[in-house]
């Protein structure tokens, strides 16, 4: 069974800079998409940043300019750095990546757990 697994998150003061990671657990063929989401409390989720399977990138409004995404095909690797952090960006990451396991299988949208990024002083 394969699973996203995230990491980089935690606490940082408004301004601060926090990086994201996340990769699958397991063995796959090939990955598209990639990509970030979050979700505040009583919100609902919401696209943060996607990196194409090419290397094209799409962002939120709320963080152009501040959030980088990217990714290392060698290691199956999405990254999201976070610059400028602001408080109204608490919320939980959740990484996305539409995979394909084998090579007759489709491909599919996988989730990780979700890591926790609070911007507080």
């Amino acid at each position: 069974q394969v699973q996203l697994v995230e990491s980089g998150g935690g606490l940082v003061q408004p301004g601060g800079s926090l990086r994201l990671s996340c990769a699958p657990s397991g063995s796959i063929l090939r990955i598209e998409a990639m990509g970030w989401y979050r979700q505040a409390p009583g919100k609902e989720r919401e696209l943060v940043a996607t990196i194409a399977g090419g290397g094209v990138t799409n962002y939120a409004d709320s963080v152009k300019g501040r959030f980088s995404v990217s990714r290392d095909n060698a290691k199956n690797t999405v990254y999201l750095q976070m610059n400028s952090l602001k408080p109204e960006d608490t919320a939980v990451y959740y990484c996305n990546a539409n995979i394909k396991l084998r090579t007759f299988s489709m491909y599919r949208d996988y989730w990780g757990q979700g890591t926790q990024v609070t911007v507080s002083s």
